[in-house]
C-alpha cells in the first residue's frame, strides 16, 4: 500500500497566531484539509494518517467528517520536535501496515502539492528506495559568520531545497528512528536529513515552487493568491 502521513504536530510558533497555522482556515477551509484532499484525490493512494497537535485530535477527526476523507485511517500523537512528531508516525503506523508499504511523510501546511509529485515519489520509492521532492536552489547563496556579514559563496548548483513528499519503504523508516535513538539524534528535521545523518544517499525528484510551506504570513498571502487564480483558471474552462 501507498499511504500518507501528513505532519501536523507543529504548534507554530514562528507564525504569530495562537491558533496553529495547519488549522488556519482558508476561504472557509483548514489548511490541513487542503493537504488531505491531495491524497484522498490521488488514484494510488490507499490510507492516510495524521500526526496531530495534542489536543486538536477531536477537531481533525470532525474536519475528516465533514470534507469526507474516505481513506483517513489513523492518527498519532504529535511530538515535541518533527523527528519525535514523525517517529511517532512511523512507529505507530509499524502496528497496523505491512514493511513493505510506502510511506509519503508530508507536511500538512504544504496544502498545494500536486498529484504529479505524489506520482514521482511513489515511483522513485518503489524504483531506488526512496524519493525526496525537491526544487533547485536559484538564488546566490552565501554562508554567513555574523548576522548581517556573508563572507562565502556556495555553489548554487550543489544545493537543493527539500520539500515534502519524502516516501521510503516502512521498513527503512522504522530502522532509521530506532537507529536515531540507538546514536543519540534527537533533531534531525526532515527523514532526508535522518537518512544522511545514518550515512545512506536518498533520490531527488521535482518538487515545484507552488508546493510551498506555509511558514509566515507572507507564505499565508502567497497561497491565497495562487489558489485564488487556479479557481479563476478552473471557472474559465
Amino acid at each position: 500500500m501507498n499511504i500518507a502521513l501528513i505532519l501536523a504536530g507543529g504548534v507554530g510558533n514562528r507564525f504569530g497566531n495562537p491558533t496553529p497555522k495547519q488549522f488556519l482556515a482558508v476561504y472557509k477551509k483548514p489548511l490541513i484539509v487542503y493537504a488531505m484532499e491531495a491524497f484522498q484525490s490521488h488514484p494510488e493512494i490507499d490510507a492516510i494518517s495524521v500526526v496531530c497537535l495534542e489536543g486538536w485530535e477531536k477537531k481533525l477527526l470532525k474536519y475528516v467528517e465533514n470534507y469526507k476523507i474516505k481513506k483517513f485511517k489513523w492518527i498519532f500523537k504529535g511530538g515535541a520536535t518533527g523527528q519525535e512528531s514523525i517517529r511517532n508516525g512511523v512507529f505507530g503506523l509499524e502496528k497496523v501496515c505491512k514493511q513493505s508499504d510506502i510511506i509519503l511523510i508530508h507536511d500538512a501546511v504544504r496544502p498545494l502539492v500536486s498529484h504529479e509529485i505524489i506520482s514521482e515519489c511513489i515511483y522513485a520509492c518503489r524504483r531506488f528506495g526512496s524519493g525526496i521532492a525537491s526544487i533547485p536552489c536559484v538564488e546566490a547563496i552565501l554562508k554567513k559568520k555574523e548576522v548581517f556579514i556573508g563572507h562565502e559563496i556556495v555553489p548554487r548548483e550543489s544545493l537543493v531545497r527539500t520539500q515534502t513528499p519524502q516516501a521510503f519503504r516502512l521498513s527503512k523508516l522504522i530502522w532509521a528512528y530506532r537507529e536515531a535513538l540507538k546514536r543519540g539524534i534527537t533533531n534531525s528535521v526532515a527523514a532526508c536529513t535522518l537518512m544522511i545523518e545514518l550515512g545512506g544517499e536518498v533520490r531527488l525528484c521535482h518538487g515545484s515552487e507552488i508546493n510551498l510551506k506555509i511558514t509566515t504570513s507572507e507564505d499565508l498571502e502567497i497561497f491565497k493568491a495562487l489558489l485564488k487564480h487556479k479557481r479563476k483558471l478552473k471557472k474559465n474552462k
